[in-house]
Protein backbone atom coordinates (compact mmCIF):
# COMPACT_ATOMS: atom_id res chain seq x y z
CA UNK A 1 0.00 0.00 0.00
CA UNK A 2 1.30 3.43 -0.97
CA UNK A 3 2.00 6.21 1.54
CA UNK A 4 -1.19 7.79 2.86
CA UNK A 5 -1.90 11.31 1.62
CA UNK A 6 -4.38 12.99 4.02
CA UNK A 7 -5.72 15.12 1.15
CA UNK A 8 -6.68 12.07 -0.92
CA UNK A 9 -8.78 8.99 -0.14
CA UNK A 10 -6.98 5.88 1.05
CA UNK A 11 -8.07 3.03 -1.19
CA UNK A 12 -8.00 -0.56 0.07
CA UNK A 13 -8.39 -3.27 -2.57
CA UNK A 14 -9.73 -6.66 -1.49
CA UNK A 15 -10.06 -9.57 -3.91
CA UNK A 16 -12.20 -12.72 -3.74
CA UNK A 17 -10.31 -15.48 -5.57
CA UNK A 18 -11.11 -19.13 -6.24
CA UNK A 19 -12.26 -21.72 -8.77
CA UNK A 20 -15.26 -21.22 -11.02
CA UNK A 21 -18.67 -21.41 -9.31
CA UNK A 22 -17.22 -21.60 -5.80
CA UNK A 23 -19.33 -18.67 -4.56
CA UNK A 24 -17.18 -15.57 -4.96
CA UNK A 25 -19.94 -13.44 -6.48
CA UNK A 26 -22.45 -14.76 -3.94
CA UNK A 27 -20.19 -13.55 -1.13
CA UNK A 28 -20.03 -10.06 -2.62
CA UNK A 29 -23.78 -9.93 -3.21
CA UNK A 30 -24.50 -10.92 0.39
CA UNK A 31 -22.05 -8.34 1.72
CA UNK A 32 -23.80 -5.67 -0.34
CA UNK A 33 -27.06 -6.61 1.35
CA UNK A 34 -25.68 -7.11 4.87
CA UNK A 35 -23.25 -4.22 5.32
CA UNK A 36 -24.26 -0.69 6.27
CA UNK A 37 -21.13 1.47 6.14
CA UNK A 38 -21.16 5.24 5.96
CA UNK A 39 -20.74 5.08 2.20
CA UNK A 40 -21.75 2.20 -0.07
CA UNK A 41 -21.94 2.16 -3.84
CA UNK A 42 -23.87 0.02 -6.25
CA UNK A 43 -22.47 -3.39 -7.05
CA UNK A 44 -21.17 -3.65 -10.59
CA UNK A 45 -21.10 -7.04 -12.30
CA UNK A 46 -19.90 -8.15 -15.71
CA UNK A 47 -21.12 -11.64 -16.52
CA UNK A 48 -21.13 -14.17 -19.33
CA UNK A 49 -24.28 -15.70 -20.79
CA UNK A 50 -24.15 -18.57 -18.28
CA UNK A 51 -23.92 -16.15 -15.33
CA UNK A 52 -20.31 -16.84 -14.54
CA UNK A 53 -18.21 -13.81 -13.79
CA UNK A 54 -16.25 -12.85 -16.89
CA UNK A 55 -14.24 -9.91 -15.67
CA UNK A 56 -15.06 -8.91 -12.11
CA UNK A 57 -17.61 -7.77 -9.61
CA UNK A 58 -16.97 -4.51 -7.80
CA UNK A 59 -18.49 -3.38 -4.52
CA UNK A 60 -17.25 0.00 -3.20
CA UNK A 61 -17.53 0.84 0.52
CA UNK A 62 -16.24 3.83 2.45
CA UNK A 63 -16.06 5.83 5.68
CA UNK A 64 -14.21 8.75 7.26
CA UNK A 65 -11.79 8.40 10.16
CA UNK A 66 -11.86 10.77 13.17
CA UNK A 67 -8.93 12.59 11.55
CA UNK A 68 -11.03 13.26 8.44
CA UNK A 69 -9.30 10.75 6.16
CA UNK A 70 -11.67 9.19 3.62
CA UNK A 71 -11.12 5.44 3.40
CA UNK A 72 -12.48 3.59 0.38
CA UNK A 73 -12.67 -0.20 0.38
CA UNK A 74 -13.17 -1.84 -2.99
CA UNK A 75 -14.18 -5.50 -3.19
CA UNK A 76 -13.45 -7.39 -6.38
CA UNK A 77 -13.96 -10.93 -7.59
CA UNK A 78 -11.94 -12.66 -10.29
CA UNK A 79 -13.23 -15.03 -12.98
CA UNK A 80 -12.66 -18.65 -12.03
CA UNK A 81 -12.34 -20.05 -15.53
CA UNK A 82 -8.83 -20.97 -16.64
CA UNK A 83 -9.07 -19.06 -19.93
CA UNK A 84 -9.39 -15.75 -18.07
CA UNK A 85 -6.08 -15.96 -16.23
CA UNK A 86 -4.83 -12.65 -17.63
CA UNK A 87 -7.92 -10.95 -16.16
CA UNK A 88 -7.28 -12.65 -12.81
CA UNK A 89 -3.75 -11.22 -12.74
CA UNK A 90 -5.01 -7.75 -13.61
CA UNK A 91 -7.64 -7.78 -10.85
CA UNK A 92 -5.21 -9.24 -8.30
CA UNK A 93 -2.60 -6.56 -8.99
CA UNK A 94 -2.07 -4.18 -6.03
CA UNK A 95 -4.46 -6.16 -3.82
CA UNK A 96 -4.23 -5.42 -0.08
CA UNK A 97 -5.96 -8.65 0.95
CA UNK A 98 -7.50 -11.80 -0.51
CA UNK A 99 -10.31 -14.20 0.36
CA UNK A 100 -9.80 -17.60 -1.27
CA UNK A 101 -13.23 -19.16 -1.76
CA UNK A 102 -12.98 -22.95 -1.99
CA UNK A 103 -15.77 -25.34 -2.95
CA UNK A 104 -16.39 -27.88 -0.17
CA UNK A 105 -17.63 -30.59 -2.54
CA UNK A 106 -15.33 -33.58 -2.53
CA UNK A 107 -15.16 -33.69 -6.33
CA UNK A 108 -13.84 -30.11 -6.38
CA UNK A 109 -10.72 -30.76 -4.30
CA UNK A 110 -8.39 -30.79 -7.31
CA UNK A 111 -9.91 -27.58 -8.71
CA UNK A 112 -9.44 -25.93 -5.31
CA UNK A 113 -5.79 -26.94 -5.16
CA UNK A 114 -5.07 -25.79 -8.70
CA UNK A 115 -6.82 -22.47 -8.10
CA UNK A 116 -4.94 -21.83 -4.85
CA UNK A 117 -1.64 -22.57 -6.59
CA UNK A 118 -2.71 -20.19 -9.35
CA UNK A 119 -3.33 -17.52 -6.71
CA UNK A 120 0.15 -18.01 -5.25
CA UNK A 121 1.75 -17.97 -8.71
CA UNK A 122 -0.14 -14.89 -9.89
CA UNK A 123 0.59 -13.02 -6.68
CA UNK A 124 4.28 -13.40 -7.45
CA UNK A 125 3.76 -12.36 -11.06
CA UNK A 126 2.09 -9.09 -10.06
CA UNK A 127 4.65 -8.27 -7.36
CA UNK A 128 2.78 -9.28 -4.19
CA UNK A 129 4.58 -11.01 -1.33
CA UNK A 130 2.32 -14.03 -0.93
CA UNK A 131 3.72 -14.96 2.47
CA UNK A 132 2.84 -11.54 3.88
CA UNK A 133 -0.41 -10.98 1.99
CA UNK A 134 -3.50 -10.81 4.27
CA UNK A 135 -5.44 -13.94 3.34
CA UNK A 136 -8.49 -15.87 4.57
CA UNK A 137 -9.56 -19.27 3.24
CA UNK A 138 -13.30 -19.83 3.07
CA UNK A 139 -14.75 -23.30 2.48
CA UNK A 140 -18.14 -22.61 0.96
CA UNK A 141 -21.18 -24.79 0.14
CA UNK A 142 -21.24 -26.59 3.50
CA UNK A 143 -24.93 -27.35 2.92
CA UNK A 144 -24.32 -29.70 -0.02
CA UNK A 145 -23.98 -33.50 0.11
CA UNK A 146 -20.65 -35.31 -0.26
CA UNK A 147 -18.46 -32.51 1.07
CA UNK A 148 -15.07 -32.69 2.71
CA UNK A 149 -15.38 -32.94 6.48
CA UNK A 150 -14.01 -30.24 8.75
CA UNK A 151 -11.44 -32.77 9.94
CA UNK A 152 -10.25 -33.44 6.39
CA UNK A 153 -10.01 -29.72 5.69
CA UNK A 154 -8.15 -29.26 8.97
CA UNK A 155 -5.60 -31.87 7.90
CA UNK A 156 -5.08 -29.96 4.64
CA UNK A 157 -4.87 -26.49 6.17
CA UNK A 158 -3.94 -27.11 9.81
CA UNK A 159 -0.33 -26.05 9.39
CA UNK A 160 -1.15 -23.07 7.18
CA UNK A 161 -0.92 -19.56 8.67
CA UNK A 162 -4.28 -18.46 7.27
CA UNK A 163 -7.64 -18.65 9.06
CA UNK A 164 -10.17 -21.09 7.59
CA UNK A 165 -13.87 -20.20 7.71
CA UNK A 166 -16.77 -22.53 6.84
CA UNK A 167 -19.68 -20.99 4.99
CA UNK A 168 -22.94 -21.30 3.13
CA UNK A 169 -22.74 -18.08 1.16
CA UNK A 170 -26.22 -18.45 -0.33
CA UNK A 171 -27.75 -18.01 3.13
CA UNK A 172 -25.08 -15.69 4.51
CA UNK A 173 -23.51 -18.20 6.90
CA UNK A 174 -19.83 -17.36 7.33
CA UNK A 175 -19.88 -14.44 4.87
CA UNK A 176 -19.48 -11.59 7.36
CA UNK A 177 -17.14 -13.67 9.52
CA UNK A 178 -14.83 -14.21 6.54
CA UNK A 179 -14.83 -10.52 5.68
CA UNK A 180 -14.20 -9.55 9.30
CA UNK A 181 -11.17 -11.84 9.53
CA UNK A 182 -9.70 -10.30 6.39
CA UNK A 183 -10.28 -6.74 7.62
CA UNK A 184 -8.47 -7.49 10.87
CA UNK A 185 -5.42 -8.74 8.95
CA UNK A 186 -5.50 -5.78 6.57
CA UNK A 187 -5.73 -3.31 9.45
CA UNK A 188 -2.65 -4.76 11.12
CA UNK A 189 -0.65 -4.22 7.94
CA UNK A 190 -1.95 -0.66 7.52
CA UNK A 191 -1.27 0.19 11.14
CA UNK A 192 2.21 -1.31 10.99
CA UNK A 193 3.09 0.64 7.85
CA UNK A 194 1.34 3.94 8.56
CA UNK A 195 0.70 4.16 12.33
CA UNK A 196 -2.99 4.25 11.48
CA UNK A 197 -4.28 4.26 15.05
CA UNK A 198 -1.93 7.04 16.14
CA UNK A 199 -2.51 9.27 13.12
CA UNK A 200 -6.17 8.61 12.37
CA UNK A 201 -7.69 7.60 15.70
CA UNK A 202 -8.98 4.12 14.90
CA UNK A 203 -7.97 0.81 16.39
CA UNK A 204 -8.69 -2.48 14.62
CA UNK A 205 -12.15 -2.86 16.15
CA UNK A 206 -13.12 0.69 15.16
CA UNK A 207 -11.81 0.05 11.65
CA UNK A 208 -13.76 -3.18 11.20
CA UNK A 209 -16.96 -1.64 12.56
CA UNK A 210 -16.62 1.35 10.24
CA UNK A 211 -16.16 -0.82 7.13
CA UNK A 212 -19.02 -3.11 8.10
CA UNK A 213 -21.33 -0.35 9.27
CA UNK A 214 -21.58 -1.64 12.83
CA UNK A 215 -20.55 1.54 14.62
Amino acid sequence: MAEINPDKPMVIKLVYYGPAMSGKTTNIMLLHDLLEPELIGEMMTLETKNDRTLFFDLLPLGFKTPSGLLVKVKLFTVPGQVQHDSTRKAVLSRADGVVFVADSQRNQAINNGESFQNLADNAGRVGLDFQKLPLVVQYNKRDLPDILTEEEIGERWGQAPWPVIFSVALTGVGVKETFRQLLLQVYRVIDGQHSFKEKHGMDENDFVKAVMGEG
